[in-house]
């Protein structure tokens, strides 16, 4: 009876404690238990002793717990966008949509006069006039880009435009910013640096460097690189990765040189660099000497390390360094990173919160190593245990972003405007693949399609072939209004083609077809096409050519069945190319400064004349949807500079040349005099020709032209063998 005793007691008591323990807040309820000051509790810790936290915080902060006069650095990073109308704005709340039903185009407001601008800036409104989405009528415009120059608004600097706000108001076609775009490179100012205007964006977009992603507005905003004065306006230098560059690994592992701050925001990244510099692979160096008060400001390091800063020298740690570390300075943004992409050196990013350029649209897990600024001392090993493969992979996508996105101001301009027009169209807008494959989004417009399998570059990579079938389209402009009789057997030798769909005649002559009872009759559909008396009109993208591959004829020229069906054969293999049968090659004269063409049979080709060549009819559409107006009608105005053009379009695009395929004697003489010309009128015309290509090599910003010296010819071609073993026979016909 005692024990039981017990053991109920014990488990009362046990019981009890736990209660107590574990279940405070309920026995609280009763009256019994004293309520404590929750209050006060809450509003822990109030230290008033100066000596806790002496170097960190003054008494009246720690003691005001309620004070919110002073924000917190997300707060104040945000302020910009909080301040403004547009900080929660997305496009289906602050862009006018109805405005882009006629298509995509771009107003640039008028320039006043005086009106400071700085170089950077002006190259920006130049991309955007002189590309195919400028409109001079404000009503027909989708988009507003103001001529009031935004790129840098730190109020120290000597480009800063004062009175913003004010004048953009009194805009008519302000609108709140509504479907604007406002250019920025540099915002915010000593000492904090945050993302600061000085004006009210309202609802207006930000194509921004240095983008917080605290502040980005995705689907809505564009973050752009941080590129200098002297960035090109065009084309641009070519990446320094070559062919023979491999194996990807180089003398120096991972390399960085450049300023060190020794106080205020970006201090910290920098200053922690020379921790992992090791002076053998890991080169790590930084200078203090930079700013008016660097000797005032200087530790005791800065001596030294001004010394080790000049045994190196910055284009040679580029040229020899597998990864280049890229740290943010005061800003998120650096120079370095465009200097790496083009480096083929993979940027390895210190830059925490970095919204990096134009991540909407391209994956940089593919190209870069994203580190965080916490963890610089693990950088080393992490980026020794990539393989070597993958290091190559990353080098080859450094170089094909730079090419395609980064090497000219005309590319970072039009890569943020197709950004936001695959917003407006998200149904046939781009896919991340088409973005980060060669050759890339801006040359693969999706008015023409957003399915791989449907563009010249990707048919490997999609495991499917061009069709097996051509359409033949021939520029029939005879003087007379009459069908020749050359023009009549090359229709005949092209319908006799087993891989010959169908054969369309865009007749540009001002007197109107003859009748169709003087057409040869053929087994493939025979289509005339009333066309104007415009060369580019041979390049116009016809709804009538049903197939992948198109055959583009003149009127002058002279083909076999046999060279028309090797030639086809020879074209499926690379469909991304022009293959044809007449070439050229371009050279650079270094007396004239300028570049030339010769058409004399040489051992190098660049240009296969079109009077004669298979190419994909996808090249129609960015012949005339992606060039500008103004060069075609420059090639309407210089004789035979549509070939050119169009050979310098897709070299630009695949950066492979063109391919020549065997033919005739008889042929080859043909096709170099297709018209009887006095000698005059051959030196105009050649003249002109020379014009066409410097003013179109112009437009690009450098020579696309890629020179070759491949000829295909069939298997057992003019070998000593029975001509029954032969499958193209008639090739060598005498």
């Amino acid at each position: 009876m005692q024990t039981r005793k017990k053991y109920i007691f014990l488990t009362f008591l046990a019981s009890w404690l736990l209660l107590f323990f574990f279940g405070r807040e309920q026995l609280r309820r009763f009256a019994f238990f004293p309520r404590r000051n929750v209050a006060a509790r809450r509003s822990w810790p109030r230290w008033a002793d100066r000596a806790l936290l002496h170097s960190f915080a003054e008494p009246r902060e720690l003691q005001g717990s309620g004070d919110t006069t002073q924000p917190s650095p997300r707060a104040r990073r945000a302020a910009p966008l909080s301040t403004s109308q547009g900080s929660r704005c997305r496009m289906e709340s602050c862009f006018d949509a109805s405005r882009c039903q006629n298509g995509f185009k771009v107003f640039t407001y008028p320039r006043e006069h005086g009106e400071p601008m700085s170089e950077s800036y002006s190259k920006i409104l130049a991309s955007i006039e002189r590309s195919r989405y400028y409109t001079p009528r404000p009503e027909e415009a989708c988009l507003f880009v103001l001529s009031i120059d935004t790129l840098d608004r730190d109020p120290l600097s000597a480009h800063y435009i004062r009175s913003v706000e004010q004048r953009i108001r009194s805009f008519p076609l302000w609108n709140s910013g509504r479907n604007h775009l406002i250019f920025n490179l540099y915002a915010g100012t000593w000492p904090n640096y945050t993302e600061e205007l000085g004006f009210d964006i309202g609802h207006a977009m930000l194509a921004k460097a240095s983008f917080h992603s605290k502040n980005f507005r995705p689907g809505f905003d564009v973050s752009i690189p941080l590129f200098p004065k002297e960035h090109p306006q065009r084309g641009g230098q070519s990446g320094w990765l070559h062919h023979n560059s491999v194996p990807p690994k180089k003398k120096y592992l991972l390399v960085f040189k450049g300023k060190r701050y020794l106080t205020g925001i970006g201090s910290g990244t920098r200053n922690a660099l020379h921790h992992i510099h090791n002076g053998r692979d890991i080169v790590s160096l930084t200078t203090c000497r930079h700013g008016k008060d660097w000797e005032r400001h200087k530790d005791t390091r800065c001596d030294q390390d001004n010394v080790d800063y000049e045994k190196f020298d910055y284009q040679e740690l580029l040229h020899n360094s597998t990864f280049c570390i890229v740290p943010r300075g005061r800003r998120l943004g650096s120079f370095r990173f465009l200097e790496a992409l083009q480096a083929a050196c993979i940027p390895v990013l210190l830059s925490d919160g970095w919204e990096l350029p134009f991540s909407e649209a391209i994956d940089w897990g593919k190209a870069a190593v994203v580190g965080s600024e916490r963890l610089l001392l693990q950088i080393p090993s992490a980026v020794r245990c990539i393989r070597p493969e993958r290091v190559l992979a990353f080098q080859q996508q450094t170089q094909f972003l730079w090419d395609a996105y980064f090497s000219s101001v005309d590319k970072i301009v039009h890569t943020t405007l197709e950004i936001i027009r695959d917003r407006l169209l998200p149904h046939r807008s781009r896919s991340r693949i088409l973005w980060n494959a060669l050759p890339g989004g801006l040359l693969a417009l999706p008015d023409f399609s957003t399915h791989l399998g449907d563009f010249p570059f990707y048919y490997l990579q999609h495991g499917s072939s061009p069709s097996d079938k051509f359409t033949a389209l021939l520029w029939a402009a005879p003087p007379l209004g009459s069908l020749s009789q050359p023009t009549l057997k090359l229709i005949q030798a092209v319908s006799r083609s087993q891989y010959c769909a169908q054969i369309l005649v865009l007749w540009s002559c001002e007197k109107p077809p003859p009748p169709s009872g003087t057409w040869p009759q053929i087994a493939v559909p025979l289509t005339i096409i009333q066309g104007r008396t415009k060369l580019s009109d041979r390049f116009f993208p016809y709804t009538a050519i049903g197939t992948d591959a198109v055959l583009s004829l003149d009127e002058h020229t002279s083909l076999s069945t046999s060279e028309v069906d090797f030639a086809f054969v020879v074209w499926r293999s690379f469909p991304e190319r022009i293959v044809g049968f007449s070439a050229w090659s371009h050279f650079w004269d270094p007396e004239q400064k300028r570049w030339g063409y010769t058409s004399r049979w040489t051992n190098k080709l660049s240009i296969v004349l079109t009077t004669a060549a298979f190419y994909h009819r996808y090249y129609h559409s960015l012949f005339t949807e992606y060039l500008p107006a103004g060069l075609r009608e420059l090639v309407d105005s210089l004789t035979a500079c549509e070939d050119i053009l169009m050979n310098l379009l897709v070299a630009a695009v695949t950066k492979l040349p063109p391919i020549k395929v065997t033919q005739w004697k008889q042929h080859k003489e043909a096709a170099s005099q297709p018209v009887k010309d006095t000698a005059a009128g051959s030196t105009r015309r050649f003249s002109q020709q020379q014009d066409c290509l410097n003013q179109l090599v112009d437009w690009f910003g450098s020579m696309p032209l890629v020179s070759s010296q491949l000829r295909l010819d069939p298997v057992l071609f003019k070998d000593q063998v029975s001509v029954l073993r032969k499958k193209y026979r008639y090739l060598e016909k005498p």
